[in-house]
């Protein structure tokens, strides 16, 4: 969505003077869910009979870090409770606007959080600074026409990206059709299957091993896979509409690039995580999570909206009303829209894999984040789409990729170790 105008400098002092929120109430800003019909069946549905005595106002993401610090220099706190992605909330922590809510963890150990997104929720030091909320990530769907043509012994729910390739491979012989696809167009999200899948499963990188030796190996192998892939590709930018028009049998996208397919012919497809490689199952949550903010005004009503969200019955509600997926343990309930069903499941099997391996949203690089995905997106191109020698590719794009990380200063992020300063591109 297209941002809206910063607020003025007015605007600012004039909300961070104003009179605090009464101690009954508990105010909780999100950066997320902000349509109005979201942010209506939030407050109507989601946060019907929840305690605290909620009050649920929306935020612009740019504008999250600003609001809360012009909080914090006022000393007038309003804000107790907020909702926003991983990215959004980092930047918090060392501004000094969120509470340690390590207590809050351990209250919630029993929802069934998985350890990876607890883990995620300590912005990389030892105290939690929020409870995952809420989730969505990157699946992969197939038609069931395409399940008589998996590799022997192959398990959809466990694929390797050797069996995808055999996989395509033999549907192209049997069919004589290329049906795996990808959303390699223009508004496609490819360049989050490179940083977040791809990459992270053949060399544990997103940036530092970019021009690896096993980097380049990884793109050899793409480029041979790419044989079996729908022609049409380049032009996909959700996969649900060729899914549906039966061009592809067999896709990789945002869970709600495809969830239309999925809603509209459950009984025609299957959802499942995307392959694994050498290193892991490597795969992309888009989680959001839940921060108390520092002196919050009502803290204990802060927390009990926490519990209230990370309830499994409200975690499936926010699925079923939103499309956001739970991060708790949950039940899926006989009356679940059968769509939404195959979803869930696949998102659940995807975080619960042994050999899953979190590849976290690029985070630091404020206006930098497009030329950051274009030099995927060209890499793949120069490479798959153009015949060009992979290692000279990737020596090339190294220099654009490194520039953009020391121009921004942003340090590494998962799966990529952690640095001091800007993460290097070895």
């Amino acid at each position: 969505m297209k941002l809206l105008k910063a607020v003025s400098a007015a605007a600012l002092l004039a909300f961070a003077t104003a009179a605090p929120a009464s101690a009954q109430e508990t105010v909780f800003m999100s950066t997320q869910l902000r349509p109005i019909e979201e942010a209506q069946k939030v407050r109507e549905i989601i946060l019907r009979g929840a305690p605290g005595n909620p009050t649920y106002v929306t935020e612009q993401p740019p504008q999250l870090t600003v609001r809360m610090r012009a909080e914090a220099a006022a000393s007038r706190r309003t804000v107790s409770l907020v909702g926003a992605l991983h990215g959004e909330l980092q930047p918090l922590l060392p501004a000094g606007a969120l509470d340690d809510i390590s207590d809050v963890a351990a209250r919630l150990a029993d929802r069934g959080i998985p350890a990876n997104l607890m883990e995620l929720g300590k912005l990389g030091g030892t105290t939690q600074a929020y409870i995952p909320w809420m989730q969505a990530t990157y699946i992969m769907v197939a038609n069931r026409r395409a399940l008589p043509y998996l590799p022997a012994g192959a398990d959809v729910n466990a694929l390797t990206y050797e069996q995808l390739k055999e996989w395509a491979k033999n549907v192209r012989e049997r069919t004589g059709q290329r049906r795996l696809g990808f959303p390699a167009g223009p508004q496609g999200l490819m360049a989050r299957f490179f940083q977040g899948y791809l990459y992270p499963s053949f060399t544990g990188s997103a940036v530092s091993a970019y021009r690896s030796a096993e980097a380049e190996a990884m793109w050899v192998w793409f480029k041979d896979l790419w044989q079996y892939v729908q022609p049409n590709s380049a032009s996909y930018n959700f996969m649900q509409e060729p899914l549906m028009a039966d061009e592809v049998w067999i896709a990789f996208d945002h869970v709600a690039r495809v969830l239309d397919a999925l809603r509209q012919r459950p009984n025609d497809f299957v959802a499942f995580p995307a392959p694994a490689g050498p290193k892991g199952r490597g795969y992309m949550p888009v989680v959001a999570g839940l921060s108390v903010a520092k002196d919050a005004p009502n803290r204990a009503g802060a927390v009990a909206l926490i519990e209230h969200l990370t309830l499994p019955r409200t975690q499936l509600l926010t699925a079923a009303e939103v499309g956001f997926f739970p991060v708790v343990r949950a039940d899926l309930p006989a009356d679940l829209a059968p769509g939404v069903r195959l979803a869930a499941g696949a998102i659940a099997a995807t975080q619960n894999a042994r050999d899953a391996l979190v590849s976290l949203l690029p985070v630091g690089l404020g206006e930098r984040g497009g030329e950051f995905n274009k030099v995927y997106n060209d890499t793949f191109q120069r490479i798959v789409l153009r015949n060009e020698p992979a290692r000279a590719v990737l020596d090339r794009e190294a220099e654009n990729l490194r520039a953009i990380m020391n121009a921004t200063q942003a340090p590494c992020w998962a799966p990529d170790a952690p640095s001091r300063g800007a993460c290097p591109v070895n």
